[in-house]
């Protein structure tokens, strides 16, 4: 799906909410909420001075990504995604500031709380957005989908200091789109019955599940346009795209799109990545690294109270060919030794030669603690590295996450780039944007 700020602008004016003129919402349950520039908006919070200036929020490292960037910086075409290098040469004038995940997740659960005292199904998409199917408010609140979401829209900026744009529509993928096209801290009716009318002018790129691959297939079979897609036959659609894609694909260009939101979905995985300040080629380096982001996403694992079957390694060369080799074990896991094990085998087994910009772990297929069941070995000790992981993250939890690591990670951390992307965090793909939505 398009960035949002990749949308046309101006060309769906009629469905912007203005003042008191909104368009019909009857019929539309489903909002899809997007925090304004969140991480950055977060920042300014504390330098309020910084408003007016270009501001970017960047992992610290000269290989790191733009994970947010105000609406000034925008103007220069800085993006998220985008290289912190070329984000520097886009706007020099441009304040660089480091993430800080902490308060971020502090101010998505403080959004989340005012979101929950409207409806219980609210389906949490990544830290800043999330859908909300408001149909049962309605009746208990004697509201309208417009009122409740100018509600949220006035109660997030009073409360929290920040701005939201939000879709109003009678499905999820209208009502992400029109919060991209919103943006920003504006709202977007789809009127049941007005979808096609709607959608059809849109680029192919809006289309939810089209990157920048399927774009060109599509425009290699003539196919510029959301209509364009609708008007195409489905068979034609299957040869060049594969039956699952042009399925789907034609049923959203039609306005058909049956998912319901879905509360607390289940976490489809967890792990971290680490971008390197220089490329390298060193087995034992990467090696180190495995080991620092296997802890990393076990200790992640475990304070979620999950286990995962499947452990995948990512692997970024510096020409950004990317690959990733994944195993699947007997048993689930949450232990940092046998996601390690696992992650290095892969690494020896499946990985070529190169020099190696990024390197991550991840774990899936994941269960909860309560319906895993642990297969004793014969013979094992009563107490052994599942007792010493935990008592090594209640000693993190008291001293920091420095007290206790592996003697192998001792003394290394002059070779270890910082994270582009990420920061070396642990990430849960089940929060991840569907589509690259923008902040």
């Amino acid at each position: 799906m398009g960035r949002s700020g990749d949308l046309p602008r101006g060309l769906l004016d009629r469905y912007l909410a203005r003042g008191d003129s909104w368009p019909d919402d009857t019929g539309c349950p489903i909002l899809h909420v997007d925090m304004d520039a969140f991480y950055a908006s977060v920042e300014l919070r504390k330098r309020p001075e910084l408003r007016e200036r270009p501001v970017v929020v960047a992992g610290g490292s000269t290989r790191g990504v733009v994970l947010s960037a105000n609406y000034p910086a925008r103007e220069f075409g800085v993006r998220s995604a985008m290289p912190a290098a070329r984000a520097k040469r886009l706007c020099p004038r441009a304040v660089f500031l480091p993430p800080n995940f902490p308060e971020y997740r502090e101010a998505s659960e403080a959004v989340k709380a005012i979101f929950a005292e409207i409806t219980p199904l609210v389906e949490p998409l990544s830290l800043d957005e999330a859908f909300l199917d408001v149909g049962g408010a309605l009746r208990r609140l004697r509201s309208t989908s417009g009122a409740i979401a100018r509600q949220i829209r006035g109660r997030v900026t009073e409360e929290l200091e920040l701005t939201c744009s939000v879709g109003v529509a009678p499905t999820k993928f209208l009502a992400k789109l029109g919060s991209g096209l919103a943006k920003p801290d504006g709202v977007i009716v789809v009127p049941r019955g007005q979808e096609l009318r709607f959608l059809h002018p849109l680029p192919v790129t809006a289309l939810w599940g089209v990157g920048k691959r399927t774009a060109e297939q599509l425009r290699e079979l003539g196919l510029e346009t959301i209509a364009d897609v609708a008007a195409t036959p489905l068979r034609r659609l299957r040869r060049s795209l594969g039956t699952a894609t042009a399925e789907a694909l034609y049923a959203l260009a039609n306005g058909q799109d049956e998912r319901a939101v879905v509360p607390d979905a289940a976490e489809k995985s967890i792990g971290a990545e680490e971008t390197f300040e220089t490329d390298h080629h060193d087995r034992e380096l990467l090696k180190r690294e495995l080991l620092r982001l296997s802890e990393r996403t076990a200790a992640s694992l475990r304070s979620r109270e999950m286990h995962g079957r499947t452990v995948s390694i990512k692997v970024r060369y510096a020409d950004f060919t990317t690959i990733t080799r994944a195993r699947t074990l007997s048993v689930a896991t949450n232990l940092a030794r046998e996601v390690y094990a696992t992650a290095s085998a892969l690494l020896d087994e499946q990985v070529p030669p190169g020099a190696v910009r990024l390197i991550g772990v991840r774990v899936e297929q994941l269960t909860s603690e309560a319906d895993f069941a642990e297969q004793l070995t014969l013979g094992a000790p009563d107490r052994g590295w599942r007792e010493a992981e935990h008592a090594a993250d209640e000693a993190r939890a008291r001293f920091g996450t420095a007290a206790i690591r592996p003697a192998t990670l001792l003394g290394g951390d002059n070779e270890r780039g910082n994270a582009g992307g990420d920061n070396g965090r642990v990430d849960n793909d089940g929060a991840d944007n569907e589509g690259a939505g923008g902040d």
